[in-house]
């Protein structure tokens, strides 16, 4: 039996209110946000300074956009608590990136900010369909990342039983889901693939698992996706959005009713989307990249933090709040191939779509002589053996919804490294 979503008396008040009610909450918080952030974080000052503004210029949400943007480099070039906003002794917790391609970001939390953080998850586990008297296995990984802690609190908050899992060991991850009785799973979309070729490695139809609901993050992952998660293990699907820069997992999720979108929890998060180009703030309903300013965070307050993401903001259905569109892509993860911009989630989608092919794939750049060349490396279903016919297919969608031109490479199951976190999608060998 699938989960039911809640009814309006389970929902908090702002999640129904008005968009006026909305609005004028937002334009309060944004006021003290932009003043607290202006008199505690030296970055913001100056910032702020350099552009002729101060928190007072700011009356209405319009008044945001004279305001001037932050991004990640800030954060690591002020590594590692130049951007907190509090003493020390106020900062109850640290969470960190890895610092793979440079500096790793450092976020700290408050007591309040922890709570927050925790009623967020919960919200959005509730939005899920979750109830107090649900199993949450949590799948995220625990430790300086946000996703374990995040989702487990959120878990907790709510009232769930909460199996703090973690990654890895995916034969015993099956074996905990079955025995535990586990309702929901929290987890990138990637690893629910390979512990969906777990249960299968083992004899288990995932069909039969008791999951129910599934709520998935941390990598970008297309509706074909979520359709092949959902056939494969019988279960709902949800996007759950998040970023440690902004708070963790819990900034947006989606609504079980709708599955339509992550609905931005915007009492405390103010988000806007703008073209990574220019700057310039765009309508609602147009693409570009998302930016938020926090609206009642103490430690790491941030101001129009450019995340990279891609999206649009769309109108509420389930709630009252807006609504984005799943990710598609990120500013930096676009690829440039014989003058086609293309995000490896595209790639994805008409891989998933192609009979005979799993959803493990990787992207491989080459630069030959003096033109580039993309390699699509993709596993072949464990139940079937495609050919050429297939690889030709495969070619021949790419070309034709893309524009660019590939080499199939289908590889036998397994020959794809599997991911415990975010999947890695992308080898770029011109840049190694």
């Amino acid at each position: 039996m699938r989960l039911t979503p809640p009814s309006k008396d389970e929902l908090d008040p702002i999640e129904i209110a008005s968009r006026d009610e909305i609005s004028a909450l937002q334009v309060e918080r944004l006021k003290s946000s932009l003043k607290h952030a202006y008199e505690n974080v030296p970055l913001f000052k100056e910032r702020f300074d350099a552009a002729g503004v101060e928190p007072g210029d700011f009356r209405s949400l319009e008044d945001l956009a004279k305001f001037p943007f932050c991004k990640k480099q800030d954060l690591r070039d002020n590594y590692p608590f130049g951007m907190f906003a509090v003493p020390q002794s106020e900062v109850v917790r640290l969470h960190a990136s890895s610092g793979t391609t440079g500096r790793a970001t450092v976020v700290g939390y408050t007591k309040n900010d922890i709570d927050n953080w925790a009623d967020l998850g919960a919200r959005s586990i509730r939005a899920s369909g979750g109830r107090r008297e649900h199993v949450v296995h949590v799948t995220y990984g625990y430790g300086l990342f946000t996703g374990g802690l995040g989702a487990h609190y959120g878990a907790e908050r709510l009232g769930c039983t909460v199996v703090p899992m973690s990654g890895g060991q995916t034969e015993r991850q099956v074996q905990i889901i079955n025995d535990f009785g586990a309702d929901i799973i929290m987890v990138t979309p990637s690893y629910m693939m390979a512990i969906a070729e777990e249960f299968e490695r083992q004899g288990l139809d995932p069909r039969k698992s008791p999951l129910k609901a599934g709520i998935f993050g941390a990598e970008p992952w297309t509706n074909a996706m979520r359709e092949q998660i959902e056939e494969r293990f019988d279960i709902d699907a949800l996007d759950i959005y998040g970023l440690s820069e902004v708070m963790g997992p819990g900034v947006a999720n989606e609504c079980l009713e709708t599955k339509d979108g992550p609905v931005i929890w915007e009492d405390h998060f103010y988000p806007e989307i703008i073209n990574p180009e220019t700057g310039e703030v765009l309508p609602d309903g147009e693409e570009g990249e998302l930016v938020f300013s926090s609206l009642t965070k103490e430690a790491f307050p941030v101001i129009r933090y450019r995340t990279g993401d891609l999206s649009r903001l769309l109108p509420g259905t389930a709630r009252s709040m807006r609504r984005m569109q799943k990710i598609t892509g990120r500013t930096d993860d676009m690829l440039i191939i014989r003058g086609v911009n293309l995000f490896p989630s595209q790639i994805e989608e008409l891989v998933v779509q192609t009979a005979g092919l799993s959803a493990h794939y990787v992207l491989e750049v080459h630069r030959e002589g003096a033109l580039d060349s993309l390699t699509v490396r993709v596993e072949r279903d464990l139940s079937a053996s495609p050919g050429s016919e297939t690889a030709r297919e495969l070619q021949h969608r790419i070309k034709g919804v893309l524009g660019v031109s590939t080499k199939i490479d289908i590889c036998e199951p397994g020959a794809v490294d599997r991911s415990l976190g975010k999947a890695k999608r992308v080898i770029d060998h011109r840049k190694l």
